[in-house]
């Protein structure tokens, strides 16, 4: 059973180097194009410590590229979804940085419903149990991560203290 988790917290600039360069490789290694808008796009989701919304992503590209528009943005959201290197939270309609390693993982996204910060969970054997239990329900999964809604340990503290 591996489990592994990772949480968001405040990109530092290597921090957002180092998730760059793992992106251009993976690309690279899958045969898929990284143009300059896409990493631009990859770049503005990285130095963000929460999940960030497609607007929001719109009006900073828009810094770099003045006339960005929103199917622009979209568009490289789709490619970076599909490339596995962000992940769509549909609870908060905004996306936030893949920590995952593997392709077509699904994972489990515990979302703070204070801060919005999101911790990525990877459990095999939960991701296994969660598919077996809709299989049995002639239920096919999504590879789409599970979002989990609760309060983090730093709120949780925070409202302690």
């Amino acid at each position: 059973m591996q489990k592994h988790a990772a949480s968001t917290h405040e990109p530092s600039a290597a921090n957002v180097a180092e998730r760059v360069r793992y992106a251009e490789t993976l690309c690279v290694d899958r045969g898929l194009a990284f143009t300059p808008l896409r990493r631009e796009v990859f770049e503005l989701v990285c130095h963000h410590s929460n999940p960030v919304g497609a607007y929001e992503l719109l009006e900073e590209l828009k810094a770099i590229r003045g006339g960005a528009a929103p199917v622009t943005v979209y568009r490289a959201l789709e490619f970076l979804l599909s490339a596995g290197l962000v992940h769509r939270l549909a609870a908060l309609n905004a996306y936030t940085i893949c920590h995952g390693h593997e392709p077509g993982h699904g994972g489990l996204l515990l979302v703070c419903g204070n801060c919005s910060n999101v911790i990525e969970l990877e459990d095999e054997e939960l991701e296994r149990s969660i598919a077996r239990s809709a299989a049995d329900l002639r239920f096919e999964t999504a590879p789409d991560p599970v979002e989990v809604r609760g309060i983090c340990s730093e709120c949780r503290h925070r409202a302690e203290g």
